[in-house]
């Protein structure tokens, strides 16, 4: 063959290829598109793109050619759509007529998560779950999955019935059930309860197992508590869908509004040192705890201070002056307390150390200088509770001075000497003495007082003896 020849053989190639091209286009079963990936592909947005002939005949979803039939819509069957946790089986079916897609399963729009509880058919359109709970509750899809589309069913809706679960009747106070919770009398108290269950459950109250009480919801309040609303509560918690009964309970105790309560003291006179004193918190609440406080802050036990086991003694060992207080004593239970009016004790001490002193001088003397004809007070003090009471004496007197003070108005030579004062406490029954010098200083006479009264005595007496003498003898003689 020669080259003209091949030359005419190709060109008839030519014409041919575009000649096909031109009459003929693929089934619509068999189009396709380019660098298509159908995981990925969705429903919508099907532009129609014509063909080289001037007629649409395949849709396109930016640039890519898509399948002109879409895959048939799948339904979805329940066994039944309501169930009870724990005790029912629940089985989903997808129904689809298309072959060759993919089930895909979807919870409240999110793709299912599987467990344990789950089972799924080989081909993926039954979907059972096990046993159901309360987190199975939820509106399902199935999604079929073709080579180009997803078609999405319908929403089927599950409802599972449950509870009521255990619960706890609590008050305001939050006390839970099990314990004895104390109220105060003329409060308000309110009892709730708290559980899951659907659908709700209804409720009943009891007081003391033989006694209905008329509320029928989750909480109920009673005003002005008194003491015939003591007692055991049980509240009966019943769901008819799933045929569970729970029961709870609580006592209460109802407490009197508490009395200020008042300390007693065995003696009112009390002496420093004396081996113990007992002080008692006296109160009408046997059931009341007891707190002390001692100057305004909570007292604190030691070997000094011990209390007794119902803390309703508080013995003072060693009694000492500074164990005055204020005491108080404070009687409590849940929600109230009362506090005693404050005791401070007298303890009676001393007298301690006695000092004299020069007037109002303070400082301590021993022996005084004072001049003749001078005044002279002297002060003696001395600690003590209650207050010292002072007597004074002279040294060769038995004169006695009573008073704290002791004022001489002129010294002579005969206050000069040795002055004693005594401090003494009727209570404590102690007594204390001091001394102090007191020195007269000044002129002194050639005789003195007593010297010249002698001297004058003894004139009268020699003058009045010869006119005595001279007397009886006249009379002697005259008789005879």
């Amino acid at each position: 063959m020669g080259l003209a020849d091949l030359w005419g053989h190709h060109w008839a190639g030519i014409l041919l290829a575009a000649l096909l091209l031109t009459t003929w286009s693929p089934p619509a079963a068999v189009q396709f598109t380019l660098d298509a990936n159908p995981l990925t592909t969705t429903e919508g947005e099907k532009d129609v793109v014509p063909s080289r002939s001037g007629t649409p005949w395949a849709p396109q979803t930016h640039g890519r050619f898509r399948d002109v039939e879409l895959p048939g819509r799948p339904t979805i069957s329940i066994s039944q759509d309501t169930a009870i946790e724990q005790r029912e089986q629940v089985t989903l079916y997808c129904d689809t007529k298309d072959a060759n897609v993919t089930i895909h399963w979807f919870s409240n729009d999110l793709p299912l998560v599987f467990h344990e509880r789950m089972l799924l058919s080989t081909d993926g359109k039954k979907l059972t779950i096990l046993t159901v709970q309360r987190e199975d509750s939820a509106a399902y899809k199935c999604k079929a999955q073709g080579f180009h589309q997803v078609q999405s069913s319908d929403p089927t809706f599950l409802t599972v019935n449950y509870g009521p679960d255990p619960f706890e009747i609590k008050l305001d106070s939050g006390v839970s059930s099990g314990e004895v919770v104390e109220v105060i009398e003329g409060s308000n108290v309110t009892f709730s309860v708290e559980t899951q269950s659907h659908p709700p459950p209804a409720y009943s109250w009891f007081l003391n197992n033989n006694f209905t009480l008329s509320f029928t919801t989750r909480t109920f309040t009673i005003q002005a508590v008194s003491t015939e609303h003591e007692g055991t509560y049980r509240c009966l918690v019943s769901n008819l869908a799933t045929q569970l009964l729970r029961l709870g309970a609580l006592e209460v105790r109802v407490l009197e509004m508490l009395t200020k309560p008042h300390i007693v003291s065995p003696s009112l006179n009390l002496v420093e040192s004396a081996s113990s004193v007992t002080l008692t918190c006296q109160t009408s609440h046997k059931g009341a705890g007891v707190l002390w406080f001692l100057r305004g802050q909570a007292l604190l036990p030691s070997k000094h201070l011990v209390l007794s086991a119902d803390n309703r003694s508080l013995v003072i060992y060693g009694l000492q002056r500074d164990d005055t207080g204020p005491y108080e004593c404070e009687v409590w239970h849940w929600g109230s307390q009362a506090r005693s009016e404050p005791l401070t004790l007298t303890i009676s001490y001393g007298p301690d150390r006695v000092d004299i002193t020069r007037g109002a001088a303070s400082g301590v003397v021993g022996t005084i200088r004072v001049e003749l004809n001078s005044s002279l007070t002297l002060q003696c003090q001395a600690e003590s509770q209650p207050g010292a009471k002072f007597h004074w004496t002279l040294e060769h007197s038995t004169t006695v001075y009573m008073g704290k003070h002791l004022i001489i108005g002129a010294l002579t030579w005969e206050h000069q000497g040795i002055y004693n004062c005594t401090a003494s406490n009727p209570l404590t029954h102690l007594a204390r003495s001091t001394s102090v010098l007191v020195r007269v200083v000044g002129p002194r006479s050639s005789l003195s007082a007593r010297v010249i009264a002698g001297i004058a005595l003894g004139i009268l007496t020699v003058i009045a003896l010869p006119t005595g003498l001279g007397y009886f003898l006249y009379n002697r003689n005259a008789r005879r």
